[in-house]
This record gives structure tokens, sequence and C-alpha cells, in this order.
């Protein structure tokens, strides 16, 4: 049987998060907040930004919605800072990167909050809602449909992170990727 739309971003998404999850699962709190060699980005923050982008993406680009870092987990996403977003936060981005500080004991939770609600959201997608067109002009990415921004600001955003966490662990001599 033809899976959906639906079904085959959802399982896309599913396996970003996984990947990401299993990258970043032996990550301790020294290792989180470690500075990295020359301009790459700490541990932590790269975990953490990838939480909060899809948390913004999935809840105000695509639902219209505050977003749980504004709502149900204000101040409580594990970051001490707030991260730069084009639109809704100002800041720069590469300063808040290497001065921000991870709490792991709270951004955990709030990652797998955010993941479960974007796999739940995208699993319940029709092909009519997945078409619907976006306006990503102020990011510099024009107009994109539903399904064009869950691929690139969820799916290819998450795996490009789960690399650049898997590459900083190898410089500081641990194994990257879990396989």
């Amino acid at each position: 049987m033809a899976q959906s739309i639906a079904e085959v971003l959802n399982s896309a998404v599913k396996q970003s998060h996984w990947l990401l999850n299993a990258t970043f699962e032996d990550v301790d709190q020294e290792l989180a907040n470690r500075p990295a060699p020359g301009n790459a980005n700490p541990l932590g923050t790269a975990y953490a930004h990838i939480a909060l982008a899809e948390d913004a993406v999935v809840n105000t680009m695509i639902q219209g919605k505050e977003p749980a870092f504004a709502t149900t987990r204000a101040g409580r996403t594990g970051v001490d800072r707030p991260m730069p977003m084009p639109g809704m936060v100002e800041g720069d981005m590469g300063e808040w990167y290497h001065r921000a500080q991870v709490d792991l004991e709270v951004l955990r939770p709030y990652a797998a909050e955010v993941f479960a609600a974007t796999e739940e959201f995208v699993a319940g997608l029709s092909d009519e809602a997945l078409g619907r067109t976006i306006d990503l002009t102020f990011a510099g990415l024009g107009s994109k449909s539903v399904a064009d921004v869950i691929t690139m600001l969820v799916i290819q955003h998450c795996d490009n992170f789960s690399g650049e966490i898997s590459a900083i662990k190898g410089v500081f001599g641990l194994k990257g990727y879990p396989f």
C-alpha cells in the first residue's frame, strides 16, 4: 500500500529526530558547554538550536501560533538566553552559540516535547494542508509549501546538525554518529 505524503514526511521527521538524539545521547553537561575548537559551535547550543528552531518553525511559521518556548516552556528550555531568530528574536547568532549555556536536564525534555509535537502534527496533515504556501521572504527563502518547509527547516536542518554534532564529537576524540 502506498504511503501518503504526510506518512513519508513523518517517517523522515522521526528518523531525523532519532539520528540527532542517538548522536547526542552520550553528551554530558560538561561536554555540552565545552567550547569547540576554532569557529565550531559548542555541542549543547547546536542541539538546542534544533529544538528551538523546530519549535518556531512548526508552531509559528506553519501553524501560526506561539512557540512552546514563549508559552508552556517559557523560561524552561534549558538555555540561559533566547536564540536569535529572524522576525522573532533579535541578536547575533554566532555570539549566542558561544555565550549561551545549556542545562541538559531541562533541554532534553524540552526537545523531546518539541519533537513529539512535530511528529504528531505532521502525521495529521492532509495533502491539501501540505500544499499550503507559507511566505518566508523574511528569512530569504521566498514562498514555500508546508511540505517544503518541513523538508528544509525540520528534516534537513535536523540532519545537518546531526552531522555537525558528530563532527565536533570527533574533534573531541569521541564517536560521532551512533553507527
